[in-house]
């Protein structure tokens, strides 16, 4: 593919509506464009004692980031904030201090939520996360999925055409937004 998102899911669970969310962005992605996945299962959590020489796994996280030219975060809400598993990756990939994957990185988010709010708060707080890491977000559309267990069928597949639509259009936006900033990087170099 011309073009690589990197797609994270904030959930452990395999029949998560948002890891179900993430299958359905890899299907609606433009053409050029491959969604690949990085699953969070079996990232240790974080001990500031070994963030200069991090674990494997941890390593392939950054590797992974760095290598794709945009990132999707699908999450879920829990406690009115991100999934724990989630932090712990933001958390893993940022350091040790100075050495940060997520620097620069153009980044979309979206999520799905069993409630009326379709982890509207998660996604907000991942929002101030990324003022801090440095990562350019799209903002518009806001993709919270509703009501998710009416919006995929039993096997997963999202089915509702209002949110795949809405998909569609993120991720066209996160490709313009990508190559707009590359554009204006290579710019500010010549």
């Amino acid at each position: 593919m011309a073009f690589t998102i990197l797609g994270i899911a904030g959930s452990l669970r395999k029949a998560s509506f948002n890891r179900a969310a993430l299958r359905a962005a890899q299907q609606l992605a433009p053409d050029g464009v491959g969604v690949e996945t990085f699953d969070l299962a079996g990232l240790p959590p974080f001990n500031e004692d070994e963030e200069k020489q991090p674990p494997e796994r941890v390593r392939e996280l950054k590797q992974r980031i760095r290598a794709a030219d945009a990132i999707l975060i699908v999450t879920p809400e829990y406690n009115y904030s991100v999934p724990g598993v989630l932090k712990n990756a933001i958390d893993w990939a940022s350091r040790p201090y100075g050495d940060s994957a997520w620097e620069g990185k153009p980044v979309a988010v979206m999520g799905a939520s069993i409630g009326p709010l379709g982890s509207a708060r998660a996604q907000y707080h991942l929002r101030q996360m990324f003022v801090f890491l440095n990562m350019y977000a799209i903002n518009r559309p806001e993709v919270m999925i509703s009501n998710a267990s009416q919006r995929f069928d039993e096997q997963g597949n999202l089915k509702d055409e209002q949110s795949k639509n809405l998909i569609r259009q993120l991720l066209a936006n996160l490709v313009a937004w990508t190559n707009q900033h590359a554009f204006a990087a290579h710019t500010a170099k010549a």
